[in-house]
């Protein structure tokens, strides 16, 4: 399509003189083409003078605008660097008229006349750089560098910063550029040659874009927002703006590098200083605090510009004013800073697509973000046209009516029209954006006085939480929501105990309050947690960062099972690259899960049952996750796996897929060396040593505390041979000694085995032997008596911890387990649930199906009382201590209506469930009634 047939609107001369006059500069324009030469010359003297310079280069530009750019961008490439100067601004007088030509007749969208504007930036600031850095290395000022280093500089790069670092530079813009050099290329006895080096390259790149000239000029270059300007030099050496960024940078500046980008020099030197600022500008944790920061930072703007007030279209500020263009901005790059850390989507140096997504992730509503970027589109064309009348580096609307009549002209439209659609696109921008960044105040604290301790009030402007006047500033607002949510609790004087001890316990107040003012609703949730479950609230109060998943979109879709969790932790891994801070990353991952878990069986989204089965879905995708990293990272140093390798087997209630939320796992590692003697490394060990100190390194990963906590306890007493054996066990010897020499109780407890993470073969062939060994011939007396002696010797040893101690004790959970374990041996069986091991009992004619209802029943009760406890509490359960919220809980959970009733039902099922284990260790199997052989 040619130049013409794509016009969709044309400019009106606000001088219709100056704009014939315009016109007769190519005369051989016609049509809308002759329209558009008049309407752009008649309105902006900079645009006329333009095209009276190039008027012969013109007529073959608008042929194919396209291919106009990228002639001109060749041309300049062979440009000889004495000619520099003077090319680069020729090719800025032709770039600046073919994109304003191509804007004001809508031939181009808005996008495409940024992006060409920002390619030009970039080929400009390449070529000035090899042009400066050309002359330092062929005077020999650039220690070691050759002809060959010219084209990257020499290691210096240039990183595009503000409008430039996201392809928007707008019409007449200046360019914000960060010149680093790496300092690694160079030896220390170099260094300050080559520091000197660059920095004369810089000064005199920066003056040859920027200096005016008969010729006119390229860009106005600004290099002041490198890391600390009043005291620093042009050009830094990379590491020491690592080193700023790490200890000083601010919340500005992280907001900045959202946009940043290498733009010219050693690019990919650029890219590995960028990744290295990654953690600074994008945090782990949920960054709500950047939303006070971002708050301030637009007040300071206003107060320092004089932008306050309303707003007023006579000299309206289009960029920093109310409504403006950085409105949009700050609010864009404020939910990007928020959430980035931990979505990587969000990272978009872009401003419209970057509200698309943060819409699309429920960060931004769908109608704001709409609503924002059409604004946004309009503001930047508005900008631009401001800009064209004069080439002024101004966004400033007009004061006076030649001003308006001259946008209104570029535009092709009225000026009543403008200044009508103008004041409403600015006043939604700004409703929009105010209520974001200034909330409403919230109600006084007084209101609640009547129902709430102000003595435990006081006392919280002691904790640490509040030790910062910022935290105390933000509290301050949040602070009477949570005291109207506590007042209206069901015992409000419990729940502000509750809240004081968490406050109490929190070592840090501003993310987390910050956090609360933007999201509300989940002061609902903490009240509601502190005011039922004491034992979650304290781990809320040393693990903070959890609430990050409670907003991140997906905290109460359905359960993923193992293989999403897996694939889930397993990208997050991916994303760091050194060992400690992956197994960070799994212990952040994982607590944000089992806060998930509590929540969800806290307000009842699931029972008991399933809350014991996504336990132990987490556990084993967690042990799934970290065993590779573990296993990666030992390789490092002692070469790989000697053999076929090693695999996991759960043990106990992981096995058995039912924990709890305070439970620990039971392990055993389980190797097969295939005869490989040792592995091959730079320090090789001996196989039975690796192995064994691979699985120390796999405990350590995931019991070690750091700085997320712990992962999880790891007990390794049930491998064979128990604490007197070695931590990892062969193959061959784990089957001969399950084959030959394991206890019964070593069989009862492989009933509940299961492989969750390792070598996949290994893993199979050892469920296959599981399977085998279980169904062996044995001595089902043998089996009964020594059951029972166990049974006997547990009880001697542990005593119950009180009436509501549901896991020790006669007819408890324990108990319970062990007769399924039982049943499923005797009758060959690989099932691991205590259903399924009651069940194969009936089939064999040990219990009757009566007496498996009942066992079933009691355990059912006995567990639910179980996860309750240690949801609430994290040790046995104390109704007094819980609370009412806790004890409303327990209740509803278990379908009681009150607590003495339900310790009756508990006392009557554990009390006959102890008569039925009894009863069936005395007899053999078929001796019940409706045996599959008919016996009695």
């Amino acid at each position: 399509m040619t130049f013409v047939s794509r016009i969709t609107r044309l400019p009106i001369a606000f001088d219709t003189d100056l704009g014939a006059e315009a016109a007769g500069f190519v005369p051989a324009f016609g049509g809308d083409l002759q329209k558009l030469i008049d309407g752009t010359g008649g309105s902006s003297p900079y645009l006329k003078g333009l095209i009276a310079k190039e008027a012969e280069w013109l007529p073959e530009a608008l042929d194919d605008p396209e291919a106009a750019v990228v002639a001109l961008f060749a041309e300049l490439r062979r440009t000889a660097p004495d000619q520099m100067p003077v090319a680069l601004r020729q090719g800025k007088r032709r770039v600046a008229l073919l994109t304003a030509l191509a804007d004001l007749s809508g031939v181009w969208a808005l996008e495409q006349v940024t992006g060409t504007l920002t390619d030009f930036a970039d080929l400009a600031s390449q070529l000035a750089l090899e042009t400066t850095i050309g002359a330092e290395i062929r005077r020999g000022k650039l220690p070691g560098a050759t002809e060959d280093d010219i084209a990257t500089a020499g290691g210096m790069v240039s990183i595009a910063m503000g409008k430039m670092g996201a392809h928007e530079l707008n019409y007449s813009s200046d360019i914000d550029l960060i010149c680093l050099f790496d300092e690694s290329r160079f030896d220390p006895d170099d260094y300050h040659d080559a520091r000197a080096s660059f920095i004369r390259a810089t000064r005199k790149m920066a003056a040859m874009l920027n200096d005016l000239t008969g010729d006119g000029y390229v860009f106005r270059t600004d290099l002041r927002l490198r890391p600390d300007p009043a005291v620093t030099p042009v050009c830094l050496a990379m590491e020491a703006a690592e080193r700023y960024y790490e200890s000083l940078g601010r919340t500005w500046e992280r907001a900045a590098y959202i946009k940043a980008r290498p733009s010219a020099g050693d690019l990919e030197a650029g890219q590995r200083f960028l990744d290295t600022l990654k953690p600074f500008v994008w945090r782990k944790h949920l960054d709500f605090a950047a939303i006070q920061d971002a708050h301030d930072m637009r007040l300071r703007i206003r107060e320092h510009k004089g932008l306050g007030g309303p707003i007023s279209l006579d000299g309206h500020n289009m960029k920093l004013g109310r409504g403006g263009i950085r409105e949009i901005e700050f609010f864009t790059q404020t939910r990007q800073i928020i959430a980035g850390g931990r979505d990587r989507d969000l990272r978009d140096r872009r401003t419209v697509p970057a509200l698309g997504h943060l819409a699309e992730k429920g960060w931004v509503p769908e109608d704001a973000a709409a609503t924002l970027a059409k604004h946004y589109r309009f503001h930047r064309e508005v900008e631009h046209r401001v800009q064209m009348v004069n080439d002024a580096q101004t966004h400033l609307l007009p004061k006076t009516d030649d001003g308006w009549g001259r946008v209104a002209g570029l535009m092709g439209r009225d000026v009543a029209d403008v200044k009508a659609d103008l004041r409403a696109r600015l006043t939604e921008v700004h409703e929009v954006t105010e209520g974001f960044f200034a909330p409403d105040a919230g109600e006084s604290d007084a209101a609640h006085n009547d129902v709430l301790d102000q003595a435990v009030i006081d006392r919280w402007a002691t904790y640490p939480a509040l030790r910062s006047s910022r935290a105390v500033e933000i509290f301050e607002r949040v602070k009477p929501e949570i005291l109207r949510r506590l007042a209206e609790t069901a015992r409000p004087d419990e729940a502000l105990l509750a809240l004081d001890g968490f406050l109490k316990g929190l070592p840090a107040g501003v993310q987390l309050f910050s956090l609360f003012e933007a999201n509300t609703h989940l002061i609902d949730l903490l009240v509601d947690i502190v005011g039922t479950a004491p034992a979650l609230a304290q781990h809320l109060s040393r693990n903070s960062g959890v609430f990050d998943a409670v907003i991140g979109g997906s905290f109460f879709t359905e359960w993923p099972g193992i293989d999403g969790l897996c694939a889930e932790l397993g990208d997050r891994l991916a994303l760091e690259g050194d060992y400690e801070h992956k197994l960070d990353a799994a212990r952040r991952w994982g607590k944000e899960w089992q806060f998930r878990i509590g929540v969800h069986h806290l307000r009842g989204l699931i029972d008991a049952q399933e809350a014991g089965a996504q336990y132990a879905d987490l556990a084993q995708a967690v042990v799934a996750g970290v065993w590779p990293a573990v296993a990666d990272h030992f390789a490092e140093k002692h070469g790989e796996q000697p053999g076929r390798g090693a695999m996991v087997l759960g043990m106990g209630s992981l096995g058995a897929r039912r924990l709890n939320a305070t439970s620990d796992l039971d392990l055993i590692v389980i190797y097969d060396a295939a005869g490989v003697d040792a592995s091959e490394g730079r320090r090789p060990l001996a196989a039975r040593a690796y192995y064994a100190r691979l699985t120390q390194a796999l405990v350590t990963a995931l019991s070690a505390p750091m700085a997320q906590g712990r992962l999880y306890e790891v007990d390794m007493r049930l491998r064979p041979s128990g604490t007197q054996g070695p931590v990892a066990t062969s193959l061959a010897s784990f089957k001969n000694y399950q084959a030959n020499e394991a206890w019964t109780w070593e069989h009862l407890a492989l009933t509940r085995a299961r492989p969750i993470a390792g070598e996949a073969g290994l893993m199979d062939e050892v469920e296959a032997f599981r399977c085998e060994i279980l169904a062996a011939e044995r001595d089902q007396a043998q089996v009964r008596a020594e059951v029972a002696e166990m049974r006997a010797r547990i009880s001697d040893a542990k005593k119950p911890d009180g009436a509501w101690d549901a896991k020790i004790g006669a007819g408890r959970l324990q108990d319970i387990e062990l007769v399924s374990q039982a049943g499923a041996l005797l009758a060959g069986h690989a099932r691991r649930a205590v259903a399924e091991g009651t069940q194969a009992g009936v089939a064999i004619g040990w219990l009757s199906a009566a007496e498996a209802a009942e066992l079933g029943a009691t355990y059912g009760l006995c567990w639910q009382v179980q996860l309750a406890s240690k949801l609430l509490s994290g040790s046995t359960l104390d109704p007094e201590a819980i609370g009412a919220g806790g004890r409303a809980f327990l209740l509803r959970e278990t379908g009681n209506e009150d607590i003495g009733g339900l310790l009756a039902d508990i006392d009557a099922g554990t009390a006959r469930a102890a008569e039925i284990i009894a009863a069936a260790l005395e007899r053999a199997p078929g001796q019940v009634a409706g045996s599959a052989d008919g016996e009695t």
